[in-house]
């Protein structure tokens, strides 16, 4: 099992910035994809991006790649999103996921393929 725990989320003024982490244990050698997702007051969750376990691919969904980052450190298994001109629509409930298929290439998209979820951070953008 792995277990997930973000951090770093709160209330920003827009056009400001955030950095979110998400701290593994547990069985972290087994994780491979992680990645990023929100959740919206009444919407779905969504896909933000994602990374392979080395770190040398990243899949961001459309609309993002231009404001966030993600990066990885495995040794000290944290997972970060590094976020800037953040606006209203970017309030949500920011999750990390893990899997633990694939390769070290790998990165996954969609929610079905990451067992381990976070709690979620809040991230409320107002001024």
């Amino acid at each position: 099992q792995v277990q997930l725990v973000e951090s770093g989320g709160g209330l920003v003024q827009p056009g400001g910035s955030l950095r979110l982490a998400c701290v593994a244990s547990g069985r972290t050698n087994s994780i491979t994809s992680m990645g990023w997702f929100r959740q919206a007051p009444g919407k779905e969750r969504t896909f933000l991006v994602g990374i392979s376990k080395n770190g040398g691919s990243t899949f961001y969904a459309d609309g993002v790649r231009d404001r966030f980052a993600i990066s990885r450190d495995n040794a000290n298994n944290t997972l970060f999103l590094r976020m800037s001109g953040l606006d209203a629509e970017d309030t949500a409930l920011y999750f990390c996921a893990a899997s633990d298929s694939g390769s070290s290439w790998t990165v996954y998209e969609h929610q079905r393929l990451y067992p381990y979820w976070g709690q979620g951070t809040q991230v409320t953008v107002s001024s």
